[in-house]
């Protein structure tokens, strides 16, 4: 009997503390050690259009403050404390625990009552480790450029690859994070930290596993429909088939590639990129074209002679086709071209093998692909 009473006592004292939780709303009860003349907090909130202040509060003489806020759905929000930012997750029913001290160079904080917020603070450390980097080498290759009063093949030579080193190692933890954390919010900010291009295939394959999760959240979900949209036209599907106009006015098919390898070259004679590409892709075209290579450029242009005048310029020797469209051709909506340069490689049996891939890794690409494809037919 007296088992029975202690257990109907805890289950009152349960169902009172939960039900003195607020679910229509998050409350952050936050401390600041020496706020200096540090008056007022503001709350953030992050959407698809930026972040916003959506809440403020005044700092008490204890530097004490607290928010009770309603969030239509669990979110990114920032606590702006003086000229601090300190990222946390909330949703409603959250009763969170936020302090800091403003004399602390580091800007760290601590925070409980959030697993996501710990974990989207663990995230932070991440970004913020490999940013100092970034911003280390960064300002070592500016001094060294500015003591011999101009920036260097040299220097960049030395400096470049560093960046791009860092940039690699960064994005292999981001993944690392991204896989392990993949059902949170927090993993999926890590994730839009990654370079969508260079990514897609991991980003499409992260979309397709929260596809059912955040359904309220549309910020996650514009991420997943983009995914989504992409998927057909990413690494390792078929290419879709079209016709397109070519430059002597002759249509010309993706199915009279069949059998080939083919690289859709998307680009524009006034893009400035494409145009400091197209050298790069000149001589890669000029290596590879007896060993089965073709290229198929496709002009974002609108204005026919300003296309023919650049192709004759930069010596682009390859078939040409245009929808005289920008953004908005068939050809580019169905390949969803968003931004320029951009290229597929389609190989022959009609499969996305490549994209986006240009400079020194569509060198590397087509090196090993055309090596491993005379070791096969030697073999053969």
């Amino acid at each position: 009997m007296k088992k029975h009473l202690i257990f109907y006592a805890l289950t009152l004292l349960l169902f009172a503390i939960y039900s003195c939780k607020d679910n229509g709303a998050f409350t952050i009860s936050g401390t600041v050690t020496n706020p200096g003349s540090l008056k007022k907090i503001f709350l953030l909130a992050a959407d698809s259009a930026g972040v916003a202040v959506v809440d403020s509060t005044n700092l008490s003489d204890q530097g004490k403050f607290q928010f009770k806020h309603k969030a239509p759905y669990e979110n990114l929000f920032r606590l702006r404390v003086g000229g601090s930012i300190f990222d946390l997750i909330a949703k409603n029913g959250d009763a969170i625990d936020f302090s800091t001290n403003l004399t602390d160079n580091t800007h760290s904080y601590q925070i409980a009552g959030s697993d996501e917020s710990e974990k989207y603070k663990e995230f932070n450390k991440l970004n913020n480790f490999y940013g100092e980097k970034t911003s280390k080498i960064t300002q070592e290759y500016q001094d060294k450029a500015q003591a011999t009063g101009k920036e260097s093949d040299s220097l960049i030579k030395i400096y470049l690859p560093m960046f791009q080193k860092n940039i690699k190692e960064y994005s292999a933890e981001v993944l690392k994070f991204m896989n392990k954390n993949k059902h949170t919010l927090a993993g999926f900010y890590a994730a839009t930290s990654l370079e969508p291009g260079k990514f897609e295939p991991q980003l499409i394959a992260y979309a397709d596993d929260i596809k059912d999760d955040f359904k309220d959240n549309p910020g996650v979900q514009t991420f997943i429909r983009q995914m989504m949209n992409l998927k057909p036209v990413s690494v390792g599907h078929k290419a879709p088939d079209f016709t397109i106009a070519g430059i002597d006015g002759k249509p010309i098919k993706l199915a009279d590639y069949k059998g080939k390898y083919v690289m859709l070259d998307f680009w524009a004679s006034w893009c400035v990129p494409c145009r400091q590409e197209n050298p790069n892709v000149v001589k890669q075209y000029a290596i590879y074209k007896s060993r089965g290579l073709n290229i198929l450029g496709i002009s974002l242009d609108q204005d026919k002679a300003k296309w023919e005048q650049a192709v004759i310029a930069d010596k682009l020797s390859w078939s040409h086709g245009s929808d005289l469209k920008n953004f908005e051709g068939p050809t580019e909506r169905l390949y969803h071209i968003e931004a320029i340069p951009s290229n597929f490689i389609i190989d022959p049996q009609g499969i996305i093998v490549a994209k986006n891939v240009t400079g020194a890794d569509l060198e590397e690409f087509l090196n090993k692909t055309f090596n491993k494809s005379q070791q096969i037919v030697k073999i053969k």
